[in-house]
């Protein structure tokens, strides 16, 4: 179908039944009557600027207009260099997602990490793996300690409210044995790099523990608001849904924090019907009985245990 033509359908069915296409074409554009009745009966075109406008003004998404079956458009995530960057990649982020705040949305997120918003928010973690993003992404030779590092009062606000959007969804999360991984090597790595001191060390696997414990107790409650589930042969990427009854938007990793992202309908509605499908493959840690998911929190802290273990243990000298 013409572009032109799907733009006008789709427009036409968000006006109300009494509102003239016409009238409403030519106020948004500043146009004429007669400028807007030619767009409209396809005897001029949209230029690219008034498609935009047009575009913006009722929250259209342009995949729907120019992609087809094999093609969809997506927007990215700010590239990361510096700690500006930094501070507008979590600003942005937001921006990304408040539409959904207060909608009764759902989250689902594979986790192949320890899910950035458990890592963001006030605590000694939050600030490390801050510290650690923005180290790996500038590739600096010489990287200040840990204790040295400070964040801005902008960061510390962006943070927070990308972190009370998170709280405000319905969350479906799909875990491994190997989602703590990154976060307690990278405790361990800075540690005997002599990048972190070894109070702050044990201090950060606290805190790790104490996301789990936290987690621990949402499943045990089995309340609607808090879903967790063990898929121990899914490959998870850290790729992430949002859906709501009329829109979705999925989330693709493309580097260590940065994200394509898309609402085009199709490719949503089949990430979905996806994630659907691997939650169904997977045991419910919220469903299960108490003995599974003792099994999958205790396998968890074991292995925070060996690490802190590995931190006490690591300027003893024998003979």
């Amino acid at each position: 179908m013409n572009a032109q033509v799907q733009l006008l359908k789709v427009i036409r069915t968000l006006l109300p039944k009494e509102t003239s296409l016409n009238d409403e074409i030519s106020k948004i554009l500043d146009i004429s009557y007669d400028a807007a009745h030619r767009r409209i009966s396809m005897k001029s075109k949209f230029s690219i600027e008034e498609t935009v406008l047009l575009c913006n003004h009722f929250g259209i998404s342009m995949d729907m207009l120019f992609s087809n079956q094999h093609k969809v458009l997506f927007s990215k995530t700010k590239e990361v260099q510096s700690l500006e960057d930094l501070t507008l990649y979590f600003k942005d982020s937001v921006s990304y997602i408040k539409e959904f705040k207060n909608t009764n949305a759902t989250m689902y997120y594979s986790a192949k990490d320890i899910p950035l918003f458990y890592t963001i928010g006030g605590t000694l973690l939050s600030k490390f793996k801050l510290y650690v993003w923005l180290n790996l992404l500038i590739g600096k030779d010489n990287i200040t300690p840990f204790e040295s590092f400070q964040l801005t009062q902008q960061l510390q606000e962006y943070t927070s409210e990308l972190q009370s959007i998170y709280n405000d969804l319905s969350i479906h999360e799909i875990w491994n044995d190997t989602t703590i991984n990154s976060s307690i090597q990278q405790i361990f790595y800075f540690f005997e790099s002599g990048l972190l001191n070894i109070d702050n060390a044990l201090y950060l696997y606290e805190d790790v523990k104490n996301i789990l414990k936290v987690l621990e107790d949402k499943c045990s409650k089995n309340t609607s608001q808090y879903h967790l589930y063990y898929n121990e042969l899914l490959i998870l990427n850290n790729s992430v849904l949002i859906s709501k009854e009329e829109k979705k938007k999925l989330f693709l990793p493309y580097t260590m924090l940065g994200y394509f992202i898309t609402d085009d309908a199709q490719t949503t509605t089949n990430a979905s019907s996806y994630f659907l499908h691997q939650i169904k493959n997977s045991k419910s840690l919220n469903l299960s009985g108490t003995r599974d998911r003792k099994l999958f929190f205790n396998k968890a802290y074991q292995k925070i245990d060996y690490y802190i273990q590995k931190v006490n243990n690591h300027f003893s000298i024998e003979f």
